[in-house]
């Protein structure tokens, strides 16, 4: 049994934005778990049957749907400023970790595509705060299949500045190179809190930005992390995946290459296939969230969490 709770939140630049909780019933949840969505996509319905999954394997899971996403205010598939939905996602998930009953809970993220970008920019922004994250074929770098030509990118980049909402960039559906499962491509074509119109000039841009940067800078993730990817994915590349478990200074991090899957691993693949991906997840974070040092390491680095943040926002 999970239940499950919405709500809304007001972001700094006073925009409505979606909130979500499941949570496991009659239990004492084991972590938390933050969610972080795709590009395009929103968080109660593509990410129900993930957050239901490690609810019931005994985890209390949030999301939120970022601005122009979702049930969230916003021009619909619009990212004006990628830095703007990194700071809304980590003001209201640092929140809820503040919480007096939270206090010493363990902390994970969970990103998939353009979410893992948005996870692994949160690990950059308060590297000791998070104690792991789950990278679902991470936005790291957009694959060759989807890019421009870079002549096109250079004109694209350039009418940004002056027509930044036009949905005028070329190139493949999205969903049906991600979603493997042709009931599946439907169900997210049905879903009416899904932007289906092509990504618009300064969300393509930004989307390209970010990846550029992530991609020069894999050696300073340090969070703990599980990289998944599909060694069949044309959105995103598992190269750079690759790269990222390399290069990375994380002391404690995990590559997984699945044969003959797609991108969208949580929610697009086979039954055998999605199982293989959440039974991998769900070891991962049990290890984590069950040893006796990992909790008391976590509670020694946050229980000065509160006197942290306060610090931080007086030096403003």
């Amino acid at each position: 049994m999970v239940m499950y709770e919405e709500d809304f939140v007001l972001n700094s630049r006073g925009m409505k934005l979606f909130t979500c909780v499941w949570k496991p019933d009659k239990q004492e949840p084991k972590a938390m778990l933050f969610l972080c969505h795709g590009y395009a996509v929103e968080s109660s319905i593509s990410m129900n049957s993930t957050a239901t999954r490690l609810a019931k394997a005994g985890f209390v899971v949030y999301g939120m749907d970022y601005e122009g996403h979702g049930k969230s205010e916003g021009l619909n598939g619009y990212i004006k400023n990628f830095d703007d939905l990194v700071d809304d996602v980590s003001t209201h998930y640092s929140t809820i970790c503040e919480r007096e009953k939270n206090k010493g809970k363990m902390r994970f993220l969970l990103g998939e595509s353009m979410g893992g970008a948005i996870v692994l920019l949160l690990a950059r922004k308060k590297p000791d705060f998070w104690d792991g994250a789950v990278l679902v074929a991470p936005m790291c770098k957009l694959a060759e299949e989807i890019k421009p030509h870079p002549i096109v990118i250079s004109i694209l980049t350039k009418l940004a500045r002056f027509i930044p909402t036009w949905k005028i960039v070329p190139g493949n559906d999205i969903v049906d190179i991600a979603v493997r499962e042709p009931h599946i491509r439907n169900q997210v074509r049905e879903n009416k809190y899904c932007y289906k119109g092509r990504p618009r000039l300064k969300t393509a841009y930004e989307l390209l930005m970010v990846s550029l940067d992530l991609e020069k800078n894999l050696h300073e993730v340090s969070i703990p992390f599980i990289v998944l990817h599909g060694e069949d994915d044309k959105v995103t590349d598992k190269g750079v995946s690759k790269m990222l478990y390399t290069m990375a200074s994380s002391s404690d991090k995990t590559f997984k290459l699945y044969p003959n899957m797609w991108h969208a691993l949580l929610f697009g693949e086979t039954p055998e296939n999605t199982e293989i991906v959440f039974g991998d997840i769900i070891s991962w974070l049990e290890d984590r969230a069950s040893g006796s040092n990992g909790k008391l390491e976590s509670e020694l680095k946050h229980k000065n969490d509160g006197l942290y943040v306060e610090a931080k926002t007086s030096e403003v």
